[in-house]
């Protein structure tokens, strides 16, 4: 699935406890992710537990940059003979 393919992530405004925050942001960092990619994490687990997870989500972004498109073949320079 390329970059363009995916669906649009839905924003939501989360208002939490301080103390809840930092308790999940500490988690999140031992795994080696964000707070928000802890949250969906948190919640896709718990759909599932409970039985009401979709049966096609999207699947969960990758972590850290995206890959690099592979860079275009070199062009031929002009009055060279066609490959």
């Amino acid at each position: 699935m390329t970059p363009s393919d995916r669906r649009p992530r839905k924003q939501v405004l989360l208002r939490l406890d301080p103390g809840v925050y930092e308790a999940l942001a500490r988690w999140a960092a031992d795994e080696l992710r964000s707070a928000n990619s802890q949250i969906e994490f948190l919640l896709r687990k718990a759909l599932a537990d409970a039985g009401r997870l979709p049966s096609a989500p999207g699947p969960l972004p990758r972590r850290g940059r995206p890959p690099k498109e592979p860079p275009p073949p070199p062009a031929a320079p002009p009055g060279a003979p066609p490959e």
